[in-house]
């Protein structure tokens, strides 16, 4: 508004000023040409102007007079001419001789005229000049000259320069004054509207307006004098106001007499009930200005009637929302099916029925797929709420629910049932009427049965049940029931899903691990294994008999859980029997095994199968060799816990094997250790699961081990199990616990021969004869004859292929081993001699007369071996004896 005032008071000033140097200027054009006529009049009349006209040297004499005559005429020039129009006098003298600038034939005609025309520099500046050209006559009348005198327009604008500034004075206190009301009025609307826009206002005013009509809550406003001045929507609803009830006084408004003696009371009030017509209203009364006391008053109604309905409907749908909310916490915290349902049981009782009852199809609880084939087939799996009031099937009870109950009902068409009335259900009652009419008489009346879905398939139907105490089922609560269902299934499904794979996984791992303890003599061995609560791992163990007596323990732990870590635990089992197989150093064993988990990380994680970066992702593993020759153990591990050795007295260490990288880095050595081990001391292997848990750190849980093994040198293996495991043993398994215990046994010296042998074929028959005393030393000579063939044959190959130095070691345990060692790494080969062959016979015969033979290499050579088995102590009874296997030989088209 003030910008609006300056524009207007400037426009004002410009116009003032532009009328005033308008009528100035025309004023001055006005005065100037009468100030002209006067001056040229007057010195065209004037005594000895014709006369000089006519004298010798008009200039000498007029030029004097004319400026003279200038000056005090207050004129910028007087020019005079003769009648030819050259000048005679003039302001600046250099111009006097030259033509004349106007209109000087009409005054040679006798006439004055007053005229605007430029011409030479004047005194007074350049510009148009307003000039009045006046005849000189002589005495008789004729025209001798003319006088023109005249003033500058520029000269002129002095006198309207003045009156500028009074018009812009008067302007600027225009426009302080308008300022000034400017800033009055607007500081006035400032308090008025409180610093509101006037955009702010207006959205405020529709604002208000819409709240007003809207709102569920009637809004009277009277002034001081008791008139309404305003009534909303809702109170001329409630109130049944006419339409021209807004100015009228309160007590002509046709209202209830109580309700009337509030509006025109100026006391206030909170809550005060009110009858009008059929409706409760509670009424609140404030001041409409409290602070200023000028009067008036707001009510408010409302009604309570309505509200008390809403708020009853409000509080059950916020009970429902809370029961579905700690449903949603409490079911399902566990995999277990049956825990499930009880879970569901013990959440609806007793906010939504007094009893509940779970029914579970029976291949559910088992972890199958449901079948529609065992509808019928339900067993009890969970009661919820005080069971002792009705006779109900207890729990793990097959249930053969007919056609016609509700439970079967609900199955067949996959939503609820309502029975509001139990002692209508004709259905119900049918299906075991001694135990309804109990069930009635004991004070059970309505039920709601809904099904249990996931996937689309049924797994079981929950019933919910409310005794006479409790107000029958409706049909809201039905829908509710189906919420709560569905949100169990969907937890009890995961469970017998998890159930069904977890046992598909455990027995997988089962099938995979040792059934049962090989035959050999080097160890006495026990273990455990334990899989975990929450899925199998890739867990493994193993004990291979070695060549030479020997053992390999393995203990190993692939990363993952379930099938996969399962499947991937005997795929790597089976290739460290075949590694085992071909009697590797640990070392090597460890490396062939890196390797493989590098091959298989690449092909489960090129994503050929749909599984795109599901790799085996590692493994740990610890291999070990024993020797009950020497007492000796050879040892590597790639990333697994260190064993645990138990010797003899009782005392427990850590051998401190040395660490190497997990299986699957590729290219990093593994580093191996000797351990010398007395007979009867213990090896303990483990996985980690045993000794770490997310509770536990795995330094507290080596301590715990250490602890339990102590005083274990005269334990069994069995025992050793057993103490660790009760003392290890987790509440919560969160990983599988792995545990071998191997305790060492030794060969007598007795029963070891070995002897060097020189490289020359002529000492063979030696050798036969020490074997054959050896043998008659240890009661063996049924097998004399077949031995000394096959070592004879052996050593003969050694000294024929080989190179020095040759060993020969007889072993006698549980069978007898033959084992000729030479400098050589050639491998023999078995082949089949034709019949014009000379040779190649010997390996043949020793792989018919031993049960096993094979050859392993050493860091000196090679080991050719033969084993015989032995059946306590004494020689196995072949099936045919030596002689005739001979014999048979011979007939053999292949020899």
């Amino acid at each position: 508004m003030f910008l609006l005032q300056v524009v207007i008071v400037v426009l004002l000033v410009l116009a003032a000023v532009a009328a005033v140097v308008l009528q100035a200027a025309r004023d001055a054009v006005q005065q100037g040409r009468r100030e002209s006529v006067v001056a040229a009049e007057s010195f065209a009349n004037a005594p000895g102007t014709a006369q000089a006209l006519r004298g010798p040297d008009p200039s000498a004499v007029l030029q004097p007079r004319a400026e003279q005559a200038r000056k005090r005429a207050g004129v910028d020039f007087v020019v005079v001419t003769d009648t030819r129009g050259v000048r005679y006098t003039y302001p600046y003298p250099a111009e006097i001789g030259k033509k004349f600038v106007g209109d000087i034939d009409s005054a040679l005609r006798g006439r004055t005229v007053v005229e605007q025309a430029g011409g030479p520099p004047l005194p007074a500046g350049k510009g148009t000049a307003v000039q009045a050209v006046v005849p000189v006559t002589d005495p008789r009348g004729t025209v001798v000259g003319a006088v023109s005198a005249g003033i500058t327009v520029r000269n002129v604008a002095r006198l309207w320069i003045p009156q500028v500034p009074i018009a812009f004075g008067t302007g600027a206190v225009a426009l302080l004054l308008a300022g000034m009301g400017t800033t009055l009025a607007s500081r006035r609307l400032l308090r008025q509207t409180r610093g509101l826009t006037p955009a702010e206002l207006a959205g405020m005013y529709e604002h208000h307006d819409a709240v007003l009509h809207a709102v569920r809550e009637g809004v009277l406003i009277s002034d001081a004098e008791g008139c309404l001045v305003l009534a909303n929507d809702e109170a001329a609803r409630l109130l049944g106001l006419a339409a021209d009830a807004q100015g009228r006084h309160v007590g002509e408004l046709g209202l209830p007499e109580r309700l009337t003696r509030l509006l025109a009371s100026p006391e206030e009030v909170t809550d005060q009930v009110c009858l009008v017509g059929d409706r409760l209203l509670a009424v609140n009364k404030r001041p409409t200005f409290p602070r200023d006391g000028r009067g008036g008053s707001v009510l408010t109604l409302r009604d309570t009637t309505e509200l008390a309905a809403v708020s009853g409907r409000a509080e059950a749908a916020r009970e429902r929302l809370r029961l579905l909310y700690e449903a949603g916490t409490e079911i399902g915290t566990t995999l277990d099916v049956e825990r499930t349902a009880r879970e569901l049981a013990e959440v609806a009782v007793p906010r939504f029925a007094d009893l509940v009852t779970v029914d579970l199809l029976d291949a559910v609880l088992r972890g199958w797929e449901p079948t529609a084939e065992g509808w019928r087939h339900l067993r009890r799996a969970a009661i919820g709420g005080d069971r002792r009031m009705v006779p109900v099937y207890p729990l793990g009870e097959v249930i053969h629910f007919s056609t016609a109950t509700p439970q079967m009902r609900t199955l067949q068409k996959g939503r609820g049932v309502l029975e509001a009335d139990l002692r209508e259900a004709r259905g119900w009652q049918e299906q075991d009427p001694e135990r309804a009419r109990k069930s009635l008489e004991g004070g059970l009346r309505s039920l709601l049965t809904v099904p249990l879905r996931a996937r689309g398939v049924p797994l079981g139907v929950a019933n919910f049940y409310r005794t006479k105490d409790s107000p029958v089922f409706e049909p809201d609560d039905l829908s509710f029931a189906e919420e709560l269902a569905t949100r169990a299934a969907v937890a009890i499904d995961n469970a017998r899903r998890f159930a069904r794979e977890h046992a598909m996984a455990v027995t997988l791992q089962r099938s995979l691990l040792p059934r049962g303890q090989p035959e050999q003599e080097a160890l006495d061995v026990a273990w455990r294994y334990l899989p975990a609560e929450a899925g199998v791992g890739g867990d493994w163990f193993d004990v291979i008999p070695l060549p030479g007596a020997r053992v390999a323990l393995v203990m190993g732990d692939v990363v993952g859980r379930g099938l996969r870590a399962a499947a991937t635990m005997g795929r790597l089992r089976t290739a460290v029997h075949n590694f085992a197989a071909l009697d590797l150093p640990v070392d090597e064993v460890l490396g062939n095994l890196d390797e493989l988990v590098v091959r298989m990380d690449n092909e489960e994680g090129d994503g050929a199968d749909g599984h795109e970066g599901e790799g085996v992702s590692g493994a740990t593993c610890l291999y070990a060799i024993y020797d009950p020759v020497t007492g000796t153990c050879t040892v590597a591990r790639a990333g697994h816990p260190d064993p645990v050795v138990v010797r003899p007295d009782g005392t427990v260490d850590c051998p401190g094997v040395p660490p190497s990288a997990p299986l699957g880095l590729c290219g990093h050595p593994f580093e191996t250790a000797e351990l010398r081990l007395p007979e009867g001391s213990q090896l303990v292997l483990y996985t980690n699961g045993l000794v770490e848990d997310r509770t536990r750190d795995i330094d507290v849980g080596l301590e715990r081990l250490r602890v339990a093994l102590g005083g274990a040198g005269g334990r069994a293996p069995e025992e050793t199990c057993r103490a660790v495991i009760d003392a290890l043993k987790p509440a919560h398994r969160g990983d599988d616990i792995a545990l071998l215990a191997a305790r060492t046994r030794l060969i007598p010296p007795s029963r070891v021969a070995e002897w060097e042998v020189p490289p020359d074929p002529a000492v063979v028959p030696s050798v036969r004869a020490r074997c054959r005393r050896r043998l008659r030393e240890w009661g063996l000579e049924e097998i004399a004859f077949t031995t000394e063939l096959i070592l004879s044959e052996l050593v003969t190959n050694a000294i024929r292929y080989g190179s020095a130095p040759i060993g020969v070691r007889l072993l006698c345990g549980q069978s007898l081993i033959c084992e000729v060692s030479d400098g050589s790494s050639t491998s023999p080969r078995l082949r089949r001699a034709a019949t014009t062959d000379e040779g190649g016979r010997g390996l043949f015969l020793v792989a018919r007369l031993a049960q096993r033979w094979g050859t392993r290499y050493t860091t000196r050579g090679k080991v050719i071996w033969a084993e015989q088995t032995l059946h306590d102590g004494a020689p196995a009874v072949p099936a045919h004896t030596p002689a005739d296997v001979l014999l048979e030989q011979f007939g053999d088209p292949g020899m």
